[in-house]
């Protein structure tokens, strides 16, 4: 289960496997059941230097790429930490990927150096409840007022914005019935949370419950126009250069989780002893593990291609998607069989496996749900008509 390997890939994961040592399957376990984020991990990961692994080396990171901030996550997953440890960083690692493309030169030299070092935290605005997907429909509303804007409306599922101090927020500053394409008429800052303008309600959910995740009101909140990362109304272009990224990220979190409650299984299909032999005997466990591990594997091909093409400059959309497509399918069928695998034992919590099929689950939705994967794999590769959207094509 060796993800993109070369000598320098192998030092990482070895690195990263040894830092994982000090956080056990326990201290997931307990922060899960307390709704605590990890604040322990979070400070060693950022003190090793990983939160700046694709941050430019002239803000102090180590201005690597994609690949790496993949097998990064990949190994925190595998590692049995799950989605509790790859998301408390994700978002630092690569997320703030729209300021390093578009930001002014005053907004990276204030903020990613601070980012790289673990002091500055950064969620992500851009979901609404009444938009979803269809992202031009956002409500949420920045009018101009000489030098800054004023912001209202409302974001959800924002992850770990009780932390943050900063929002990468997408925002309309032109009506939708206004813009010439749809796409058009959006701006995207990097504000401040501030809390006499902002209200932040945590979001109870299935899973992943020491990284909350949250609905977020901005009431008149004030934000100067200096946080506009590039241009006025490019917010949505602007915002692209972090999708593919972030699918590919998705991806490699989606195998690491996979692979860890495989491993699980596959030791305890070898330990438990029924009718006077190792239940991993049995051809009806040894096959959906195969299958699964097999699965895995290829999905971890697609996903270290896509890395390549986008570290090397090169279209990555279908890979990225089916790469997120696949990953998420694999990883969510390895948890599931290996908690069938642990019969009984697999459904309860102090087995790690119950709480990987929770957090595994959330990957075959977010960011991006399947049927929008497949739908844009048919349209633009295929070249089928388009199945969703406006009668006009836009």
């Amino acid at each position: 289960m060796d993800m993109f390997s070369s000598p320098d890939h192998e030092e990482i994961r070895r690195s990263v496997r040894a830092l994982m040592t000090r956080f056990p399957d326990g201290y997931w376990a307990e922060l899960d059941r307390k709704h605590e984020f990890p604040w322990e991990f979070y400070a060693e990961f950022a003190k090793a230097g990983y939160l700046g692994i694709a941050i430019p080396e002239e803000y102090g990171g180590a201005g690597l790429g994609i690949t790496e901030a993949a097998l990064v996550l990949y190994e925190i997953c595998a590692s049995g930490a799950g989605l509790n440890g790859a998301s408390a960083v994700h978002l630092s690692i690569f997320g703030i990927n729209p300021v390093v493309k578009h930001g002014s030169a005053e907004m990276k030299a204030k903020y990613l150096p601070a980012l790289t070092r673990g002091d500055l935290h950064v969620c992500f605005g851009v979901t609404e409840p009444d938009a979803g997907t269809d992202t031009t429909r956002i409500k949420t509303f920045a009018k101009r007022d000489g030098d800054r804007f004023v912001i209202n409306g409302r974001k959800t599922w924002l992850t770990k914005a009780g932390q943050a101090q900063k929002v990468l927020l997408l925002t309309r500053t032109t009506p939708l019935e206004e813009c010439r394409r749809r796409t058009d008429g959006m701006t995207l800052f990097l504000a401040d949370l501030d809390p006499k303008a902002v209200t932040i309600h945590p979001i109870e959910k299935m899973g992943r419950h020491a990284v909350p995740s949250n609905d977020v009101f901005f009431d008149d909140l004030v934000v100067p126009a200096s946080d506009v990362v590039g241009e006025v109304g490019r917010g949505f272009y602007h915002l692209l250069d972090g999708l593919n990224p972030e699918r590919i990220l998705v991806a490699a979190e989606a195998i690491g989780c996979g692979r860890a409650a495989l491993e699980r299984a596959t030791t305890y299909a070898k330990d438990r002893i029924v009718f006077g032999q190792p239940i991993g005997q049995n051809q009806g466990i040894q096959f959906p593990l195969a299958d699964s591990y097999m699965r895995l594997l290829a999905a971890e091909q697609v996903t270290a291609k896509a890395a390549w093409l986008y570290d090397n400059g090169r279209p990555c959309g279908t890979e990225a998607n089916a790469a997120k497509f696949l990953a998420g399918e694999a990883g969510f069928q390895a948890a599931d069989r290996s908690m069938q695998t642990l019969g009984g034992y697999g459904y309860a919590a102090e087995f790690t496996i119950e709480r990987l099929f929770r957090e595994a689950r959330l990957l075959r939705i977010a960011p991006i749900s399947e049927n929008i994967i497949l739908a844009q794999i048919a349209e633009h590769v295929l070249g089928l008509p388009r199945s969703y959207g406006r009668a006009d094509g836009s």
